[in-house]
């Protein structure tokens, strides 16, 4: 599955919680025509949560249902992927992949203002501190298709959003 096949490019955004990936993912749609999808609400709706994780409050994913669920969306292209996560989504499916960073303290109040504590509100900050969801990218798809996006302000998102639409117009030429 590559670009020149598909009317539409697939890109894939991806962040710790909180980063703004699903504002940036609502924005983007609105903007370009291409279909959101939100992989949390994906795995709710064909029933991909299996057990009740205790110590994070939250169910646990069955990726490859999910997976095997996305592939015909996945393509027909058009589709921007908004998950906290990089590293089961096949490489084929995306033509870029965009990274979502915030500063620890921004990210911080963010969370805790979703109501996150203990070891889940832990482990997420230091999953931003230790770049994890960066370099799960990295290591999962080429680097010339991973980008890292600041996202502290609405003017960085409106920054990011601008620039990934310039990116998709030149897509659209490339891929004529």
């Amino acid at each position: 599955m590559n670009g020149s096949n598909r009317p539409g490019p697939n890109i894939l955004i991806t962040g710790t919680p909180g980063v703004g990936k699903s504002t940036m993912c609502r924005l983007l749609a609105e903007r370009s025509g291409l279909t959101w999808l939100e992989v949390s609400k994906l795995a709710i709706e064909n029933k991909c949560l299996e057990e009740y994780d205790e110590v994070y409050r939250c169910p646990v994913l069955d990726e490859d249902k999910l997976l095997d669920g996305m592939e015909p969306a996945m393509q027909e292209g058009g589709k921007i992927v908004d998950y906290h996560g990089a590293e089961f989504f096949p490489e084929r499916w995306f033509d870029i992949v965009f990274v979502l960073r915030a500063d620890n303290t921004i990210l911080y109040d963010r969370l805790v203002a979703r109501g996150y504590t203990g070891k889940k509100l832990e482990d997420n900050i230091d999953c931003e501190i230790f770049q994890t969801i960066l370099e799960e990218a990295k290591a999962s798809y080429r680097d010339e298709i991973v980008h890292e996006l600041q996202s502290n302000t609405p003017e960085e998102m409106e920054q990011n959003v601008n620039r990934i639409c310039q990116w998709l117009e030149q897509w659209k030429i490339d891929n004529k």
